[in-house]
This record gives structure tokens, C-alpha cells and sequence, in this order.
């Protein structure tokens, strides 16, 4: 029964990356695009989560808190980029 249930839950979360890869292709601007992406590593965590169940194995939890992690710092370089067209600013040292 519990593996019916996660394999309904994978095919339902297949189909929110796929209309999720849809929105960051076609999205109209670039936070709709950033805004996907965050949502893209949200269902990959998820997806990592439910096999991780299926599987029995508590192994993958390191990888879901590395996409976390990734996820999350991605966000940021992309949001600072659209808001000061610079992910890292650098200031010119005077002689």
C-alpha cells in the first residue's frame, strides 16, 4: 500500500517539475524565471525525500540538505543580480 502511495506521489511530483521547467523556459520575466527555479529545487528535494523512503535508506538526507543548501544560495546570487546586475561586488582599492 505505502509503495502505491509513493510511486501516486512521484508521478504526481514528475508532472509539477515538468510545469515547472515549463515556467522557467517560457517565464515572462526574470523573477518569474528565479522564482521557478527555487520551486525546481523544492520538487527535487521532495523527489530525493520520496525515494529515500522507498528505498528505506536514510543515505540521501545529505544530498537533500546539499540541494537545500545549493538551492537556497542560488536564489540569492540570482536575486542580487537582477536587483544590482552584480553577484559579487568588488571595490577599487585606492593607491
Amino acid at each position: 500500500m505505502i509503495k502505491t502511495i509513493l510511486i501516486i506521489s512521484m508521478a504526481f511530483l514528475t508532472f509539477a517539475i515538468f510545469a515547472t521547467i515549463y515556467r522557467l523556459v517560457k517565464g515572462p520575466s526574470a523573477s518569474d524565471r528565479i522564482q521557478a527555479l527555487d520551486v525546481l529545487g523544492i520538487n527535487i528535494i521532495s523527489g530525493v525525500a520520496i525515494f529515500s523512503v522507498f528505498l528505506r535508506n536514510t543515505g540521501f538526507f545529505e544530498v537533500i540538505l546539499l540541494i537545500g543548501i545549493l538551492s537556497f544560495i542560488g536564489t540569492i546570487a540570482f536575486a542580487r543580480f537582477i536587483e544590482r546586475g552584480v553577484v559579487i561586488e568588488r571595490r577599487k582599492q585606492s593607491d
